[in-house]
Parts: structure tokens; C-alpha cells; sequence
């Protein structure tokens, strides 16, 4: 397989370095807008060997995407961007007749008279309403194929195909004890997206209603994560498990809750009071600029935080309803990935290596035939059982715990 990988960040750098370690791929190019960052991730990834290449490439000219995926006879490509440059990249995929790959789907626009009940344009729906197009071609856009989105959506599948017969609640629960030495505030995770999701307003979906919204932070909740994590408190943010489960899987009611802490709270509370997550462009003297791109240019490099990590993250579904026989059953599937692990064996921080990991798994599922489609698809369309036993084999099994009262 040859793919295209645009944005060589801290989770495509980190596809990079997964896909390494794998026979399927002929051929890699990472592309940035920085032609150092894929030089460097093409050059730690390649060890010697020429599968790698790492070019220069505007994320948001979808013309050069184009260019790119023809001058290097691409199957697909995988998309590493911050969701504000899905459209160029999307686009450019369809137009090149290639597959693509994503890890978070195309941005949200709130409600405009009542945002914290109602949805206005949600995370995707712009994607959705090319699926005949993407079918008429033969081609598949698999959106969502990140952690969360991604293996959650599979843990998803896995508990519908084989665990409960009823699924009164899905809900997707992240949460970790991350410690970063030496910063008083630093995301382990790009800011850009995280601003975007966290002040957005969350999504619920429940059978008899559809999808509402609700406050940023609301429903707060202690949920105990395994690996010696323990109970973190988690709200309800904005994401896209809640847009794709509910299409492929019968369930009553689908949440998503983020352990973020009070003090990250606040920073965004504050983030957003000040009118600094803004994605308008003022005029600061000379030049003009978008506030939220201000913080994270002042912010440090997420994929530059590895050696300054102690901790683990986690990632997981947790399940409540019936089991196959009809009594009640409450499970937590999950992925748990220690930072110290993770630097010392793949040479990247925890969160995006669990980010980066998924995408290379569907990559390989879809070289083999094991997974197959047209349109725009999640990870919920396929079967969940072969990419398990590849998570696995890669290293990284899950697990899963028996929560039943």
C-alpha cells in the first residue's frame, strides 16, 4: 500500500513510526507545511531504508494535495491535520480517486438562536452527504479512525456483535493521570482541537429524541479508569463517537465524557471569556491573526512533551443493558497506555501514539481485504473482530471489565 500522510505533527509523525514496523506498506510520504517535520519523521521512521519520504505540502491547498497523491501513485491518504483543514483534504482525495483515511471529522457549526439544546450543523454532516459520490467512485472515506473517534467506535461494535443483546447506554469515558514537569499548563493533545470540541456545545443522542446539545462541562460525573488511573471526573464535550455509533449501532442513548480537571476547565473557561478561542483573524498592529492560533503557537509542541510525561491514558466504551441472554450486564472496554512504555518503545508520547496506532491498524485491515467498503463510512461499519486481534498483535491488547451491579 501507498499512503499519503498530510500533517507531520506529534500523531503523524507517530503514524509514521507504527507503520514502520510493518510489512504492508511500499511506500510512505508524510507532507507538512514545515518541510522539516517530514523530513525528520520520514528519516526516524525509514531507519536506513527508502519506504519514507518526507515533502513539503500546504494542508490547506487541496490542488497540491492533489498534485501529491498523483506524483507519488498514492492508494490513500490519511489525513493528520487539525479538522480545520478536512475540506482541502477530503476534497482532494475524492478528486485524485484515492481512498482516505481520517481521525477527526469535519467541524461542527452551533445552532444559531439556541445552542445548548439544538444542533445546527454537527461534527461530519458535510462528509455524510457525499457518501454517493464516494460510492459512485468506488472509493472509501473512513472518518472517525483515531482513539476517540476510532477505537472507541470499534469497542462499540465489539459490545453490540457480542455482548448485549440491549444497549441501554454507550458511552465513550476518557480520562488519565498525566503529569507534565516543568509546565503549569500544557495539553498532551493539539489545543487548536481541543478548544474546539471542549467549548463547542456536547452532543447527546438518544433513540426517542436524536441528537440534542447541552452546556459545555455539564453532567459531571466520577468514573473509576483502570491501570491504576483511578476515579477522574468527567463532562460532557462535544464529539464524534456520538454522530457515528448511533448510524450503525441500536442503542438507547450514546454520550461522550472527558476527564479534564477543574484547572483545565477553567483555563478554557477563560480561554473563551476573553474571546481567545476565536478562529476570526484581528488586525494586531501590523498583521492580522486568529486568536486561537496565537495560543497555540505560545503553547509547547504536544509531540515534544514525551521525555516530560509520567503517567498513563486511557481510552474506552463503557456499555450498560442486557447480554445475550437477556440479564443485566455493564462493561468498560478500554486501552490503557503507560507514557514511559510508550517513549521507550515507539518514541512517542502516550496520547499520540494511542491517536496514531488506529489509523495504521485500518490501513493494514483494508490491505488485506479484511475490511472493505464504499462511501463514508465509520469505524462501526466493520466488524470489529480482526482489528482487535491486530491491536493486539501489535502490541497493544485491551481490555475489558465486568461492571455488572
Amino acid at each position: 500500500m501507498r499512503v499519503l500522510v498530510v500533517g507531520a505533527g506529534g500523531v503523524g509523525s507517530a503514524i509514521a513510526s507504527v507503520a514502520a514496523s510493518r510489512d504492508f506498506i511500499e511506500h510512505m510520504v508524510l507532507g507538512d507545511l514545515d518541510p522539516r517535520r517530514p523530513k525528520a519523521a520520514a528519516a526516524a521512521a525509514a531507519k536506513g531504508g527508502d519506504r519514507f519520504t518526507g515533502i513539503s505540502l500546504d494542508a490547506s491547498d487541496d490542488a497540491a494535495i492533489y498534485e501529491a497523491a498523483k506524483e507519488h501513485k498514492v492508494d490513500v491518504i490519511v489525513n493528520a491535520c487539525d479538522p480545520r483543514f478536512n475540506p482541502p483534504i477530503f476534497d482532494a482525495a475524492l478528486s485524485a480517486g484515492v481512498n482516505y483515511v481520517d481521525m477527526a471529522m469535519h467541524l461542527s457549526k452551533p445552532h444559531p438562536d439556541e445552542p445548548y439544546s439544538k444542533t445546527g450543523v454537527m461534527l461530519g454532516d458535510e462528509q455524510f452527504k457525499t457518501t454517493k459520490e464516494w460510492q459512485d467512485n468506488g472509493l472509501l472515506a473512513l472518518v472517525g479512525m483515531g482513539v476517540e473517534p476510532g477505537l472507541s467506535d470499534v469497542f462499540a461494535r465489539y459490545a453490540s456483535d457480542h455482548l448485549f443483546s440491549q444497549m441501554d447506554e454507550v458511552g465513550v469515558r476518557d480520562g488519565a493521570n498525566l503529569v507534565i514537569e516543568g509546565y503549569s499548563f500544557a495539553p498532551t493533545f493539539s489545543i487548536w482541537t481541543t478548544i474546539e470540541e471542549c467549548l463547542n456545545p456536547p452532543l447527546i443522542y438518544e433513540k426517542d429524541r436524536g441528537w440534542y446539545t447541552t452546556e459545555p462541562f455539564s453532567e459531571p460525573e466520577m468514573f473509576e479508569f483502570p491501570g491504576g488511573i483511578g476515579p477522574v471526573e468527567c463532562v460532557n464535550v462535544e464529539h464524534e463517537e456520538v454522530v457515528l455509533i448511533p448510524r450503525w449501532i441500536d442503542a438507547d442513548r450514546v454520550t461522550f465524557k472527558y476527564g479534564l480537571g477543574d484547572e483545565f476547565i477553567q483555563v478554557l473557561k477563560t480561554i473563551h471569556l476573553l474571546g481567545l478561542d476565536s478562529t476570526e483573524r484581528i488586525k494586531v498592529r501590523d498583521v492580522e491573526v486568529a486568536p486561537r492560533d496565537v495560543i497555540a503557537a505560545a503553547l509547547p509542541d504536544p509531540a515534544q512533551l514525551g521525555d516530560k510525561m509520567t503517567g498513563k491514558t486511557c481510552a474506552g466504551t463503557w456499555v450498560k443493558g442486557l447480554d445475550k441472554e437477556g440479564k443485566p450486564k455493564e462493561v468498560y472496554l478500554y486501552h490503557v497506555l503507560d507514557n514511559e512504555e510508550s517513549m521507550a518503545i515507539w518514541g512517542n508520547q502516550a496520547v499520540v501514539l494511542q491517536t496514531a496506532l488506529n489509523p495504521v491498524i485500518a490501513l493494514e485491515l483494508l490491505d488485506s481485504g479484511a475490511w472493505e467498503g464504499t462511501g463514508v463510512l465509520g469505524p462501526e461499519a466493520f466488524s470489529a473482530d480482526p482489528f482487535l486481534d491486530l491491536l493486539a498483535e501489535y502490541g497493544h491488547p485491551h481490555g475489558v471489565e465486568d461492571r455488572t451491579p
